[in-house]
């Protein structure tokens, strides 16, 4: 079985007063910083799965108390797993 290739992020990269910044630009709230570029890319790596965790958990969440509020029928929601090729 074949594997899609990894989804591919923007990650933007500022040094600083001797120290790094990077950002992912797709990603709002992955952000981190670091010594080195390298340092920062891994961080990035690390901070891009924990932000995409925590947008799931909080989604999840939210749906939860959308169903238990009867603003939305549990019997009308659908959730698939999607994957996306990188672009």
């Amino acid at each position: 079985m074949e594997r899609d290739p990894p989804l591919v992020f923007n990650g933007v990269v500022i040094e600083r007063d001797g120290c790094y910044i990077g950002y992912v630009e797709e990603l709002p709230g992955a952000n981190t910083q670091g010594r080195t570029i390298e340092e920062v890319t891994a961080n990035l790596r690390e901070a891009i799965k924990l932000t995409l965790r925590a947008n799931r958990m909080l989604a999840e969440r939210d749906l939860k108390q959308k169903e238990q509020s009867g603003e939305i029928s549990p019997q009308k929601v659908t959730r698939k797993q999607i994957s996306v090729p990188a672009a």
